[in-house]
């Protein structure tokens, strides 16, 4: 149906010879493979990391949210623009979510100033996302978080890969969590990470992940142990075999991958910047090393947004929103949208052109036609 999709795997027989070479071990729950990759990404972070690979993104960002012990009563700051997963786990150990704002319509990601604004006596932890894997300002962000001794947690989802002055995406916060998700950047299907240079909150992470238990099911299957203690209540938040195998494969080609997402990037920039109708956000990444994540434009306000992606749909091209705002999902008709214009401004006019690692320089044209047939501005 499509000519160009959204998104495609980076996937070759390496990955197939991985899940095979696990299930040929006999051995598919979290193990050997499960302990490569977490060391591995680890190293990638910087040697100080402790990782833990879980189940998904939004199961690092809940266990983040556990460990630093955030429940009812407490105030979490959390992006305007952003995926649900975010908003849910706020709600899910009890505490409020706090809308803040994008920076500018040319930088998405939250203001340090809108955050400033939003702390109260309540507040007792700030999420970020690094959207579209472009890193937010994170010097401003980490020195609020210290002077108000607030917890810090980086939503990486977008941004493995991704440096803000030379440091790695992650490891700002008391936690950088990440997902692995089948359209991220290290894809997996399912999985995630969380990450903190604190062995007082790693070791708190793999209590969570994995029933509070001191021995793991591998543990006594080597005879490392006899039985287990539980030293706390925890979740099944835990990763297969066969998901780490694909992890430790994609997380080699990870740097190439992001390099090739950069050029087709740059493509998009060269071939639209004469568009009319459209602005392309971050276009000012100094100080900056970005991963690439997604390919954002914004439509002018008097552009209908479900014409462009119906026209582009017909030429075989594929788009998405990147995303709706919190205000229009059933669950969250009572959130407080205060100081949220810019965001809230986006999320009705964000449109997600296709990017990913294999994609041409030939379909990144075709995708740019498409749009500027779309918005009738010719081919």
């Amino acid at each position: 149906m499509w000519k160009v999709q959204l998104f495609k795997l980076n996937y070759d027989k390496r990955e197939s010879e991985a899940v095979k070479e696990v299930v040929d071990s006999g051995w598919i729950t979290m193990g050997e493979k499960t302990k490569e990759f977490e060391k591995n990404f680890a190293s990638y972070l910087g040697n100080d990391i402790n990782a833990t690979a879980v189940s998904n993104g939004t199961a690092a960002l809940h266990m983040a949210l556990l460990a630093l012990n955030i429940k009812e009563g407490d105030e979490v700051i959390i992006p305007a623009l952003t995926f649900i997963a975010d908003i849910n786990v706020v709600r899910l150990v009890g505490a409020t979510p706090i809308l803040a704002d994008c920076k500018s319509y040319e930088d998405w990601n939250i203001s340090a100033k809108s955050i400033k604004e939003k702390i109260t006596n309540k507040t007792k932890a700030i999420i970020v996302v690094h959207f579209a894997g472009y890193p937010c300002d994170m010097d401003e962000i980490v020195s609020i978080a210290k002077e108000k001794n607030i917890a810090l947690i980086e939503d990486c989802a977008h941004a493995p890969g991704a440096k803000y002055k030379g440091i790695s995406c992650g490891r700002f916060g008391e936690f950088g969590c990440f997902s692995f998700f089948t359209n991220k950047n290290l894809s997996v299907g399912e999985g995630g990470m969380i990450v903190t240079k604190d062995k007082k909150l790693d070791q708190q992470a793999k209590y969570f992940r994995s029933h509070g238990m001191t021995a793991l099911t591998l543990d006594r299957h080597k005879g490392r142990a006899i039985t287990y203690d539980v030293i706390q209540s925890g979740l099944n938040y835990r990763i297969d075999e066969m998901r780490s195998a694909l992890g430790v494969i994609q997380l080699e080609k990870l740097p190439d991958a992001n390099n090739q997402r950069e050029i087709l990037v740059k493509e998009y920039h060269k071939l639209l910047k004469d568009t009319k109708k459209i602005k392309i956000p971050f276009l000012d990444i100094k100080d900056k090393k970005p991963s690439y994540h997604i390919y954002p434009i914004l439509l002018d306000k008097d552009v209908d947004r479900v014409a462009v992606i119906e026209s582009m749909k017909a030429d075989g091209i594929q788009t998405s929103i990147h995303y709706p705002a919190f205000k229009d999902f059933s669950a969250f008709k009572d959130i407080e949208l205060n100081g949220t214009e810019i965001a809230y401004t986006i999320s009705k006019r964000e449109l997600t052109l296709p990017l990913y690692p294999t994609m041409s320089l030939k379909q990144v044209k075709m995708v740019v036609d498409a749009l500027n047939k779309a918005l009738g501005n010719g081919i």
